[in-house]
């Protein structure tokens, strides 16, 4: 298991930008498969972004394709790690709390069930 640990999140507007982070810390995290995934309320839990071993592999939702990146910056001692979720032109459909996960394996998988450790989240909203 790892620790995860998000930040980033705020109030904005409709096509303003937002880069949210996640510390993964507490184990081998630069061999973990990261995730975004995002909540809305009265919503079930959706995939945003996935990354795999230092950006060799990137997966999206297609309702956030051309307009989110996730990247990452792993650490040298394998001990921590980080990813970002750049979000640009915001909609106020992306309002949501978005959380950051992790798993092992060697693929992106999109369902929320297939993640082990989840941070806390971190508030999105988007108004109009």
């Amino acid at each position: 298991q790892v620790h995860l640990e998000e930040s980033g999140g705020g109030l904005v507007q409709a096509g303003d930008s937002l880069r949210l982070s996640c510390v993964c810390s507490g184990g081998a995290c630069n061999d973990y498969v990261m995730g975004w995934f995002r909540q809305a309320p009265g919503k079930e839990r959706e995939f945003v972004a996935g990354i795999i071993r230092g950006g060799e592999s990137t997966l999206y939702a297609d309702s956030v394709k051309g307009r989110f990146t996730i990247s990452g910056v792993n650490a040298e001692n394998n001990a921590k790690s980080t990813i970002f979720l750049q979000m640009n032109n915001l909609k106020p459909e992306d309002t949501a709390l978005y959380y950051c996960a992790s798993r092992t394996g060697a693929f992106i998988l999109t369902r929320s069930r297939s993640y082990h450790d989840w941070g806390q989240g971190t508030q999105v909203t988007v108004s109009s």
